[in-house]
């Protein structure tokens, strides 16, 4: 039996979600990945609440470029807004997609902003 792709990444989320958890100090960096947009937020699965938001849609947002250049800026956005809220150590969740590409260049991003994860 052969997997559909958006079962597979289901199957590697649920995976990881087994593992990675956020909590108000160490909250999780979740992304997620459409063909055209990237979104980032901070979540805190102790109080089921969404802490902050970040992504290519934003209308603050100026970052032009290559899908990864765009990504890169969304995880510098989320970083500063992290720090301003006094976030210093997140918890990174891929969210089933592999840390290649736009995703590892989100992480990058925010690590290059001073995020640690």
């Amino acid at each position: 039996m052969s997997l559909t792709k958006s079962e597979r990444r289901q199957r590697i989320k649920y995976r990881i979600r087994k593992i990675v958890t956020g909590t108000a100090t160490k909250p999780r960096l979740s992304v997620f990945r459409s063909n055209k947009e990237i979104y980032a937020q901070l979540i805190d699965d102790v109080q089921g609440i969404t802490i902050l938001a970040c992504s290519s849609r934003d209308k603050d947002f100026k970052v032009t470029g290559t899908p990864i250049e765009i990504a890169a800026g969304v995880g510098k956005a989320i970083a500063e807004k992290a720090t301003k809220a006094g976030i210093a150590e997140v918890a990174f969740d891929r969210n089933g997609y592999l840390y290649h590409g736009r995703v590892k260049s989100l992480a990058e991003g925010a690590r290059s902003a001073g995020l640690k994860f």
